[in-house]
């Protein structure tokens, strides 16, 4: 397994980075909603968890 200079595999660095993009258009589209309950935020919430469950799943398996 190849790491990165973070010590992770680069998998986990893709899954990161998906995660911090996720947050951010999660963040964006409650700004411009102006609600945590319009669908589309719901949605990539929900995606954020999945992909969160994800990384925590990856990180107890690597250890």
């Amino acid at each position: 397994m190849v790491e990165t200079s973070r010590g992770t595999s680069p998998q986990a660095v893709s899954l990161e980075d998906e995660i911090h993009l996720l947050r951010s258009k999660m963040e964006k589209l409650f700004q411009q909603e102006n609600s945590f309950t319009s669908d589309i935020v719901i949605e990539i919430s929900s995606l954020l968890d999945l992909k969160i469950n994800e990384f925590m799943r990856n990180n107890r398996k690597n250890k």
